[in-house]
């Protein structure tokens, strides 16, 4: 009878292990599922971070770009000119003009009107005549300098010519004379204004009110 309880008892406790053991069993796999999940799902996280687009710092830098440049000018300007007329400016001259000091602009005064005092000279040099001076261009083509004269250096320019630079009763002035188109402003540095031409360069002492005219090299007599 006593063999007959130990066996029984030895089965229970024998049983009760198996399920221990299956317990125990089960718990490994979960865990093992668990981990197994996690790693898939930081794997895929991290998959999806590398795969993202990333804005590069080159490309952040990049400037924005403009269908206009600010430092040409208006295309077109237009202002009160002498008797109240409009006068309309483009291209070189309206830049220029625009780009005018206010010494520069009282010099220049206001502007002519009528087609002998704007518009295009057979050479493709384009110009807009002032009260005070000039302002011209090589031609009317967008970024094309212009160049302001005036004063003594604007009426040398002006006086007729012959080929050689003389003065002459009836020759070629202006851009289509000797001295061809303005190539630089009047600058002044003490007593001295000077400005350069295509084929010469007219000085004005301011002291001695002496002009000097020199065309290809050679200086000639001012004509003033």
């Amino acid at each position: 009878m006593r063999n007959s309880i130990q066996r029984r008892t030895v089965g229970v406790f024998a049983g009760l292990g198996t399920v221990a053991l299956l317990t125990v069993g089960c718990g490994s796999a979960d865990s093992s599922v668990s981990d197994s999940s996690k790693t898939a799902s930081s794997t895929a996280s991290t998959s999806a971070q590398v795969s993202a687009p990333v804005e590069s710092s080159s490309d952040a830098l990049k400037p924005s770009t403009s269908a206009e440049d600010p430092s040409a000018g208006p295309a077109t300007t237009t202002v009160k000119g002498v008797a109240g007329r409009d006068a309309t400016m483009t291209g070189p001259i309206a830049a220029r003009y625009a780009a005018a000091t206010p010494a520069e602009k009282k010099i220049l005064g206001l502007p002519l009107t009528g087609d002998h005092n704007a518009g295009t000279r057979d050479s493709g040099v384009v110009f807009q005549q002032f009260e005070g001076g000039v302002i011209t261009a090589r031609n009317a083509d967008a970024g094309t300098p212009a160049y302001l004269t005036w004063g003594k250096i604007r009426e040398a320019w002006n006086i007729e010519r012959d080929a050689s630079g003389k003065p002459v009763p009836v020759g070629t002035n202006g851009s289509a004379g000797p001295l061809g188109a303005v190539t630089s402003d009047v600058t002044t540095v003490g007593s001295t204004q000077q400005a350069t031409f295509e084929h010469g360069k007219v000085t004005y002492n301011t002291a001695t009110d002496k002009v000097t005219v020199v065309v290809n090299g050679k200086t000639v007599p001012s004509g003033l």
